[in-house]
């Protein structure tokens, strides 16, 4: 018989995975639309910010502080630390090459994100570390669901901060030069924008993004290790292709679905299968979308946007 306590129960983890998933995603995506740069150092990113939120957090751990306030404090801890890290990733690493062919950033990325692995593991060790619960532990009950008040808090502020980018790229002055740019950076040159400016803008919001992401992902699995950053920020890179890399709401879409095809393909992969694969599997889906939507529609769901270089 069927559950539907359990399907709502997926579908809610679902909607947490995702918007961490989304959160990450929008910060490769608004990378890509202005520099049509595949940023792989974002997941990086988001590691760096979990570990200096989590240092921090024990460093204040004997005051006798509130746990939501010392997750607070880790938040503001991590985002200038992740912040710099990209900005002068941006500057040292990405700009030289800015004309180069697309390979060179490329491997680039890659080739940093493993130093700043290498980095995160002489500086806090290889070991995983745990992540104190600084939320009440106490489940809530939403119809047949429990949600813990740490995932109802990702729920939040993942919807707040992603409602909050969406306003500043559509409604500022900065968000004029940043859509001015990825449409056209010379002509927008011509017109003012300050494209350097822009650009070290974009990393730097998308790295604050990916700090609170960190933070909430160490505080959701209660853990933080040197290569925590691999997978979200893979996975992320498929939300945004998912929902149509460059697109600021495709990026959002694709982040929401892709957690909620994950969660409900490991809730329910071991009965489709009988038993043959289990929740643990969960990860082939992430890349088995990937596949599918760049074969399929290698825009994504809702298009991707390239902008205009000549």
């Amino acid at each position: 018989m069927f559950n539907y306590d359990i399907l709502l129960q997926q579908i809610l983890n679902g909607l947490v995975l995702g918007s961490v998933y989304a959160l990450v995603a929008l910060g490769y995506t608004m990378v890509y639309g202005i520099l049509q740069l595949i940023n792989f150092t974002h997941g990086e990113v988001l590691m760096v910010g979990a570990m200096v939120g989590l240092t921090a957090v024990n460093a204040l751990a004997g005051t006798g502080l509130p746990g939501p306030v010392l997750l607070l404090i880790a938040v503001f801890a991590a985002i200038p630390v992740c912040v710099t890290l990209s900005v002068a990733i941006e500057r040292l690493a990405y700009r030289p090459l800015r004309n180069a062919p697309r390979l060179s950033p490329l491997i680039t990325a890659i080739g940093l994100s493993i130093v700043l692995q290498t980095l995160a593991m002489i500086i806090w060790k290889p070991n995983p570390l745990v992540f104190p619960d600084l939320m009440p532990t106490d489940p809530v009950l939403i119809g047949g669901a429990v949600l813990a008040p740490k995932q109802i808090l990702i729920l939040v502020v993942a919807a707040i901060v992603m409602s909050g980018l969406l306003l500043l790229v559509n409604r500022t002055k900065l968000g004029r030069a940043m859509r001015a740019t990825a449409e056209n950076p010379k002509i927008a040159g011509l017109m003012g924008v300050n494209a350097n400016r822009v650009i070290a803008s974009t990393f730097a919001i998308g790295a604050a993004l990916a700090a609170i992401a960190g933070v909430l992902v160490a505080l959701n699995y209660n853990i933080a290790q040197f290569s925590m950053g691999f997978f979200p920020g893979l996975k992320a890179f498929t939300a945004a292709v998912l929902g149509g890399i460059g697109n600021l709401g495709g990026a959002v879409l694709g982040g929401l679905l892709l957690g909620l095809i994950e969660s409900l393909g490991a809730g329910y992969i071991g009965d489709l299968t009988g038993g043959f694969l289990g929740s643990h599997y969960q990860d082939i889906f992430a890349f088995a979308v990937l596949i599918i939507v760049l074969v399929f529609r290698p825009s994504g769901i809702m298009g991707e946007r390239v902008a205009d270089r000549a």
